[in-house]
């Protein structure tokens, strides 16, 4: 009986403790990818993109069928060339394959900072919409509900000031 009686108090001071801790804060989530995904200037953006990627590639696979070409070419005039006209013709097809590679990479560095520009004031209007439905309804914590995501909004109490003071910073 003695059980019980220890189990039930332990009972209604983890439900006592719980309860007080939900009144001290409110705790929401929202998926921020789904969000952003749902919203109308997410998809233009994508396309925008889409689009400019397809037009780097097609750039890029033009020129690497124009190295193809070449290589072809000059590996079937070889046996007719001299040793010195080969080599040049070598270091010419060295130099476009490098001049390809470049170009990939250029092509991918305009992406990133596309993908930044289309994606900054999206992701800045969906982080606006998120704190103020959040105020609206009393949320001190919105968590990003993907694994890995972080703290959205944060408007609780900031232990930092406390915490270094304990430490004597």
């Amino acid at each position: 009986m003695k059980k019980v009686k220890k189990i039930a108090v332990a009972l209604v001071l983890f439900v006592a403790a719980t309860g007080f801790v939900n009144a001290q804060s409110k705790v929401a989530h929202i998926d921020v990818t789904k969000l952003l995904a749902a919203m109308p200037e997410m998809k233009s953006a994508e396309a925008e993109l889409k689009k400019l990627q397809e037009t780097y590639g097609a750039d890029i696979e033009s020129s690497m069928t124009e190295l193809r070409n070449k290589v072809t070419l000059y590996q079937n005039e070889a046996p007719s060339k001299t040793p010195e006209e080969n080599e040049k013709r070598a270091q010419e097809l060295q130099g476009f394959e490098k001049n390809i590679g470049e170009a990939e990479q250029a092509a991918r560095q305009e992406l990133q900072k596309k993908q930044g520009e289309l994606f900054a004031p999206i992701s800045a209007k969906a982080k606006a919409a998120i704190e103020k439905v959040a105020a609206a309804q009393g949320f001190d914590y919105v968590v990003d509900a993907q694994p890995g995501g972080g703290l959205i909004v944060a408007n609780g109490k900031d232990l930092l000031p406390d915490v270094k003071k304990e430490l004597g910073l």
